[in-house]
């Protein structure tokens, strides 16, 4: 795993923190730590000798700042570096608490994005009362079009069965109303576009739900919505928890989503990760690429027929 050592609000300092933990919890975890040599050693220093043999390290000094533009990923930085570990081979998978526009960009010119998927989309998985509900976009794409939200469907549904082996996901579209025609011109527009859409591993679509079924997890496995909104809805759930005394014994809301969309395994935590959450993050990345996820759900879409026509908002990553 490939580990962004200066992403982050507190970086380097939790990474270091949550590396340490994943070394030691998880015993045939190798990591390649991005990042200054100092950084590095400092958290290798703190390993027995056995776990010293699992750490290998990249130099890289320069970071892109939390408010730094994204586009400033296409220059040399801890998030590029990593990403370009990822595509020779050197590493199975990259994790990184930074700036998310820069590690979606990042990732998407330096890995490629797969056929038919012009936006990739940040997926998150939530306890709910009913069972694991997985949620996206969670901020890759802000202002997708109906056609973006139809592909994240598939790519969600795919997600679900293969990640977390839910069986016939059911997929809903996130408004303000279960009836038809409720919620804004993106919305109404979405809602016969998913509905149109061959789904992957005998998901169905449901049609509209609301923003309590997300923790409840009675009508959908899978919620679909900008990037923009599911963002706020998870941060707002963590508020929630915060507010009642903490998160449920299930887990609380997550602070690592992966990215699908690209031709690699890609997770990213929340700016504002503590030590466990890129913990979390790296566990989570090692997961999905134990079990092929990636490449799975890519073949999956594969077989799923896409509208080649782009949304009118739609805009290809500069190269």
């Amino acid at each position: 795993m490939a580990v962004d050592l200066l992403g982050g609000d507190d970086a380097p300092a939790v990474v270091v923190d949550g590396a340490l933990r994943a070394v030691r919890t998880d015993p045939d975890l190798h990591l390649l730590l991005v990042g200054p040599t100092e950084v590095a050693d400092g958290l290798i220093g703190a390993l027995d000798p056995e776990q010293r043999t699992r750490v290998t390290v990249r130099p890289v000094r320069t970071a892109v700042g939390m408010a730094d533009h994204p586009t400033a990923a296409r220059g040399e930085s801890t998030v590029r570096a990593a990403v370009h570990a990822v595509r020779d081979g050197i590493a199975d998978a990259l994790v990184s608490a930074g700036s998310t526009g820069a590690t979606v960009t990042a990732a998407a010119l330096g890995l490629g994005r797969w056929t038919g998927v012009r936006r990739p989309a940040l997926v998150a998985t939530l306890p709910a009362v009913e069972g694991p509900v997985v949620l996206l976009d969670v901020g890759g794409t802000f202002e997708p079009g109906p056609a973006t939200l139809a592909r994240h469907a598939v790519l969600g549904a795919a997600y679900a069965a293969v990640a977390h082996a839910v069986a016939a996901p059911r997929v809903g579209l996130l408004s303000v109303g279960v009836e038809a025609g409720k919620g804004d011109r993106l919305r109404r527009a979405a809602d016969p576009a998913l509905a149109a859409v061959p789904l992957p591993c005998g998901a169905r679509y449901i049609g509209l739900v609301e923003g309590y079924e997300v923790c409840l997890g009675a009508r959908a496995d899978v919620v679909v919505t900008d990037g923009f909104t599911g963002n706020v809805l998870l941060k707002a759930i963590e508020g929630a928890y915060a507010m009642a005394g903490g998160p449920p014994t299930s887990g609380g809301a997550p602070r690592a989503a992966a990215l699908l969309g690209v031709a690699g395994t890609v997770v990213v935590c929340h700016g504002a990760a503590r030590p466990d959450d890129v913990a979390s993050g790296i566990a989570l990345a090692a997961h999905l690429w134990r079990r092929g996820a990636t490449d799975t759900v890519s073949t999956l879409l594969e077989d799923v027929p896409h509208d080649s026509a782009p949304d009118r908002n739609d805009t290809e990553v500069a190269p």
